[in-house]
């Protein structure tokens, strides 16, 4: 078996536009999964039950519904409701609010490693939850959920795969055109599959990155 390095010079366009749609899909459904997660795992700690249930029902549901199945949803059944939404952003608002339920696992147990006691000084001084939740919780448990966190978004990366399912032009959707095109398989899926590894490095080396920074910060 010949390994064609030609073809994968060929189709070097190709590969990089996918990585590009790739890389800024991901990074806006990360931010996206983040701030979902961090609003339902606030919203959880409301004394009120009416809210605690919702929130539970969006995690529940989130973590136990295929990515998939939430995709085509969005995709083929949003236009039925109203909702036409252009593919690029189905992957972006489906990935986000699929990480969401996973990210609000996370910082619900970020908030619970915060002493009690803490948290009723700063009551009992007169500060605010917000500024409680931005000043004491969260600078206090950022060390805690770094390494969930980037672990969750290396899955959120190696699960926008799927997008090329609902005709996202990402890597694996351009790579498929490619051995379309070719009929060479081995060259294309050996080029991606490096080009997603340099992905996942770079979100690693990032990760660690940031929990030695707010390690030393603590």
């Amino acid at each position: 078996m010949s390994f064609d390095i030609d073809i994968v010079f060929r189709y070097g366009p190709l590969l990089l536009s996918g990585l590009w749609t790739t890389v800024y899909v991901c990074a806006l459904a990360s931010l996206l999964a983040v701030a979902a997660g961090l609003a339902a795992a606030l919203l959880y700690g409301l004394p009120f039950r009416a809210v605690k249930l919702l929130c539970r029902a969006y995690i529940e549901i989130m973590r136990g519904t295929p990515i998939l199945i939430l995709l085509f949803i969005l995709y083929y059944g949003g236009p039925s409701a109203g909702l036409t939404l252009e593919a690029e952003t189905v992957g972006i608002v489906g990935l986000g609010f699929y990480g969401g339920g996973y990210f609000a696992e996370i910082f619900r147990a970020g908030f619970q490693s915060i002493p009690p006691g803490q948290i009723e000084a700063a009551r009992m001084l007169g500060i605010p939850r917000p500024a409680i939740v931005a000043r004491i919780q969260i600078p206090q448990m950022l060390t805690l959920i770094i390494p969930p966190s980037t672990n969750q978004v290396i899955i959120l990366t190696k699960e926008s795969a799927l997008l090329s399912i609902i005709t996202v032009a990402e890597l694996t959707k351009n790579t498929t055109q490619m051995v379309n095109e070719t009929f060479a398989v081995v060259e294309p899926y050996v080029a991606v599959a490096l080009l997603y590894w340099l992905i996942i490095e770079g979100i690693a080396l990032a990760g660690g990155a940031l929990e030695r920074r707010f390690s030393r910060a603590s």
